[in-house]
Formats: structure tokens, sequence, C-alpha cells
């Protein structure tokens, strides 16, 4: 029978039926006293509603089995290893190069023009010049990794908190808001030096005065040194957050019990 037509009326019917059992129903029996034994009877067999539990709400205990000072201090251990483990990636040799993820293209004024670029024999310079910015961002990333530690150790109880229940990539928001601009100071002097030193200054100058020879390129438009510092920039947010990840999906896999403990509780594993 469907659920729309199970009324109290039937349920009373039903439960009179098994009150009496195998023996002959008589209507005389119903007086005041049995019709309200039933009623009770329909009252208390009513199917509780099942608890509902919010899509991706925490399991249960979660962070509050775990101290305010665990936490932290798991957040900062598993904080520090993503630092380290990103800066160690993009700073080797090919580190933005080779990562197409993170690696850095042309400036949008020569991207437009690349493939007419190209067909005019300029494709060297157009390969010089993108190989010598990502050298100049794989240079300059080992400076981001002090301000990161400091940003990490100046992390309160609710900061850590925000972000062990936040998204996949609260800890990087967290970064980014916190030590962007400070890292930006710091990362565009090394830019600076290390596109002089592979004299990406100089490659870009020649492939955007021969792209304006060919009234493509408008060699004014860009500033190649804030670009470059920039895509470093977003380069290493990228890599910290697929670092960030990580350890969120495979909490067992971090290096230290304590980090395993506490995002085991917060994913659940």
């Amino acid at each position: 029978m469907p659920a729309s037509r199970f009324t109290p009326r039937v349920l009373l019917f039903c439960l009179l039926g098994f009150s009496f059992g195998a023996h002959a129903f008589d209507w005389g029996q119903l007086n005041k006293a049995n019709l309200e034994k039933v009623l009770q009877k329909v009252n208390t067999s009513a199917v509780a509603p099942a608890p509902t539990t919010s899509p991706g709400a925490a399991p249960a205990g979660g962070l509050s089995t775990i101290s305010p000072q665990d936490q932290v201090g798991g957040l900062k251990q598993a904080l520090g290893q993503g630092v380290e483990t990103a800066v160690a990636l993009l700073s080797k040799e090919n580190g933005f190069l080779g990562n197409d993820k993170v690696k850095i293209p042309l400036p949008s004024n020569l991207q437009r023009v690349e493939g007419t670029l190209r067909k005019v024999g300029l494709g060297k310079y157009a390969d010089q010049l993108t190989v010598s910015m990502n050298r100049a961002a794989e240079a300059a990333v080992p400076e981001a990794k002090s301000l990161l530690v400091t940003a990490v150790s100046n992390m309160s109880i609710s900061d850590a908190k925000n972000i062990l229940l936040g998204g996949q990539d609260a800890a990087t928001q967290y970064f980014r808001k916190n030590t962007e601009s400070a890292l930006s100071g710091k990362f565009q002097p090394i830019v600076v030096n290390a596109m002089h030193n592979v004299g990406l200054v100089q490659q870009y100058d020649a492939l955007a005065a021969k792209g304006a020879k060919l009234g493509m390129v408008d060699s004014k438009n860009a500033n190649l040194e804030s670009y470059v510092t920039q895509k470093a920039l977003d380069g290493l947010f990228v890599m910290m957050a697929e670092q960030e990840k990580a350890i969120r999906a495979n909490p067992l896999q971090a290096a230290s019990t304590l980090v395993q403990k506490v995002f085991s509780a917060v994913m659940g594993k």
C-alpha cells in the first residue's frame, strides 16, 4: 500500500487485528478502555524520523577530540612540510619550465603574435625568452621560504581552526592574504637580478623590436619585471595548494604523527 494511503484509521484496524490475534473480532469488545489501549499502540508504534546529517559535516568528535594546542601544532607542521616541498620543487632546474601547471608563458602582447613570429623565423627568440623567464622564477622562489615560515609561526589558534575546517586550499589563501605583498617586494629584486644574469631584458627587447617592425607588437605594453614576479608568485601558490590538497586527501602519509592525527580527525579517516 502506498505510504500516502497508510492513514491512522488503517493503522488502527491493523493494530486491532494484531491485538485480538487469531480470535474472531467482536466489535462489542471495542469499549472505551480497549480503544484507549489501541490508540496508545498507534502512538508508540510511529516510526521516528531518521536523523539527518548535513553533507560534508565534520565526523562525530572531529577536532573536538584534539586540544587546541595540538590542532595548531599539527597544522604548523603540515604547512611547514608543504612550504619546504613547494620551494624545493620550484627552485630546482626546470621547476617552473618543466611543469605545465606553473610554466611562465610569453607575455600577452607576444602571445598574440607568437605563431606569426615563428613563421618568419623568430621562434628561437620566443623560446629563449620563455626559458629565461622561468629560470628567473626558479632563482627567486627560495627567497619565499623565510617569509612563509614566519607566517606559519605567527598563526593563531583561530587562524588554524579556520584553515583546518576550510576548503581544500584554505591554507594557501591564508598565505596569499598574509604574505603576497611582502613576497612580491622580496621577489622582484631577485627576479630583476636573475633577468640580467640570463640576458632576459635584452632578449625581450630584441623579440619585441622584431615584432614591432612587423607591426604586431607594442614593446611598451609589458613590464617584464612585474610580469615575471607575479607569475613566479602564482606558481608558488599553485604548488602550495597542491601540497595542501595532498595532505588533506591522504593524512596518513604525512611524515608527522601529529599531522596524521589532526588531519585524520578533520577528514574523518
